[in-house]
């Protein structure tokens, strides 16, 4: 019996032993060093009561591909270009959250998946989502997380057919916790949306004898506006065509206004905003409000509106002029447009121009086009585009093609507006090639436009518009205290990180190994002196038998 207890020490003394196997384990098990990434979070406003983006910021949960997601308990990891419409219709109301990786290169896809991207975008900025949504840029390591996720959930369950392979598949699989840290989302009580405005005061010395600067006031009056793009799916947006478009016909005017030989017929204001399409065109809309003699005597409104596709994925090559009803016959905005034509016959390489009639849907809160906001107040106003249509997703990508195609076509473009507006102004031939040499429009006239991010960021719009303009004056649209037209939220600066964790099933699994072992070992130590008497009384011999055995053999050998 001293000896069973002896023997059964040993377990108890190995029992601590036992315990720091168990926490090697449980460490080795435990989530390791996290994996973190850079994430945009993706863009959140207020407009006309309608909430766009999402509300909420922080994730804290299992990730998971998009194709094995179940519950609001999962995170989905993807690439943007393997989610569809419908899958992220699907996501936005019932997934726990959502973070999609960008694409390394927007060159490097084809046409039909181009496309996909820019109505995805578009699908993505009319609706609201119920979870949080990051954007996280091209990363390899990311991406070999995002294969894992998705190989584990799809190419071992078709390897494993049977329950047992499925169990080991389940138990020994990584996955991933997704973890995201966020405050709440507040609105901007400062939210903003300037306005800038500035006209060019006709030459005195073109003016007749008997003319004065005042009597120049008087001059019908050319408005040209544009809208800066200051965010799509997220706050950046890379190229802002239209905004530079108007900074060079504003410079190149300046200089013809000014010059002792040309006597325009017209003023020449213009009008630029940080608010386009997305926010339903509401500097123009503030600016018609805050003065109704504004556009007393105007001749008409010039809008640009992606005026150069930054992702083109058709082969259309046009300029489109949108008005809300055909213009008559020797009507200015008719003179205009077959002005704009043979200009485009001339200096374009295949560009063609063309009329697109659409009526006012008064109905509908947003509007298709710029112009709409000026056509009801009965001011003859047109939009140029490059689209075609206004539910076209290219006005609100924010991907681009390759930047040298961009600044060639807007090279292209511009030139053919400045020589139609030339003509249309100083009544000259639409042939005549005004600005060619020192007036030519050229690259550096374009480039330092095309990256502006707002009027109010680094002052280049305001120093450039009270370089070439006269009365310039900036005012602000700011959103009612009790019922806001607009909301902008504020935006804070978050991590993505990502731990490789076993799956719960792991935890149970473990739990029961254990738990087993445990069992077995307290079994030993308890029932060990029992188990040990009974072998030994199997194996151990008879003392009795033993001492007669030997009593015996001694009298044999005596009797001998």
């Amino acid at each position: 019996m001293n000896e069973a207890d002896s023997f059964a020490e040993i377990f108890r003394g190995g029992f601590p032993h036992f315990l720091l196997i168990v926490f090697s384990m449980l460490l080795l098990c435990s989530p390791v060093m996290p994996s973190e990434f850079e994430v945009i979070s993706m863009s959140k406003y207020d407009l006309n009561g309608q909430h766009y983006g999402s509300r909420v910021s922080a994730i804290s949960l299992e990730a998971r591909s998009l194709y094995s997601w179940n519950t609001s308990r999962h995170c989905i990891l993807t690439r943007l270009t393997d989610l569809s419409i419908h899958d992220f219709d699907k996501l936005r109301q019932s997934a726990g959250g959502l973070v999609l990786m960008l694409p390394l290169s927007i060159l490097d896809l084809d046409l039909e998946t181009k496309e996909l991207i820019t109505i995805l975008e578009q699908s993505m900025l009319t609706h609201t989502a119920a979870v949080p949504i990051y954007f996280a840029p091209y990363n390899k390591d990311l991406e070999k997380i995002i294969d894992d996720i998705t190989y584990t959930t799809t190419d071992n369950v078709g390897q494993n057919q049977t329950a047992l392979g499925q169990l080991i598949v389940t138990v020994s699989a990584n996955r991933y916790h997704v973890n995201v840290g966020g405050g709440n989302i507040v609105a901007n009580k400062n939210s903003k949306i300037p306005i800038i405005q500035g006209e060019l005061i006709p030459n005195q010395l073109a003016l007749k004898p008997t003319e004065s600067v005042g009597d120049g006031q008087k001059l019908p009056v050319i408005l040209i506006t544009a809208n800066l793009k200051t965010f799509g799916i997220y706050n950046d947006y890379p190229v802002n065509a239209d905004a530079a478009v108007l900074l060079v016909l504003m410079e190149l005017f300046s200089k013809l206004h000014y010059t002792s030989s040309m006597a325009p017929k017209y003023r020449l204001k213009f009008l630029l905003s940080d608010a386009g399409v997305l926010l339903n065109f509401q500097g123009s809309k503030k600016w018609l409000e805050l003065d109704d003699n504004a556009l007393q005597n105007v001749e008409f409104v010039l809008c640009l509106d992606t005026i150069t596709e930054s992702l083109s994925y058709t082969t259309d090559n046009a300029l489109y002029m949108h008005v809300s009803k055909p213009p008559k016959d020797k009507t200015s905005i008719s003179n205009f447009f077959k002005l704009l034509k043979s200009s485009a016959e001339k200096y374009s390489n295949g560009l063609s121009v063309e009329g697109v009639h659409k009526k006012i849907n008064l109905a509908d809160t947003k509007l298709a086009w710029e112009h709409e906001r000026f056509s009801i107040k009965r001011y003859p106003s047109f939009t140029l585009s490059s689209v075609k249509s206004p539910r076209s997703p290219i006005r609100t990508t924010i991907f681009k093609n390759d930047e040298s195609q961009i600044v060639e076509h807007t090279l292209n473009t511009s030139r053919i507006i400045a020589e139609a507006l030339a003509s249309f102004m100083y009544k000259v031939d639409p042939i005549s090639s005004i600005f060619d040499g020192q007036l030519a429009i050229k690259e550096e006239n374009i480039l330092p436009y095309f990256g502006l991010k707002s009027i109010l960021h680094n002052n280049d719009v305001k120093d450039a518009f009270e370089k070439y303009l006269n009365n310039v004056k900036i005012i602000y649209d700011k959103p009612d205290g009790r019922d806001p037209e607009f909301m902008f939220y504020n935006e804070n600066d978050v991590k993505l990180n990502v731990y490789r964790v076993k799956p719960a099933i792991f935890d149970l699994f473990l739990t029961i190994v254990i738990g087993v072992y445990l069992l077995t070992v307290y079994l030993a130590i308890q029932f060990f002196p029992r188990f040990y008497d009974e072998v030994s009384k199997l194996t151990k011999e008879d003392p009795v038998g033993q001492v007669n055995g030997h009593s015996s053999e001694r009298l044999k050998m005596k009797s001998h």
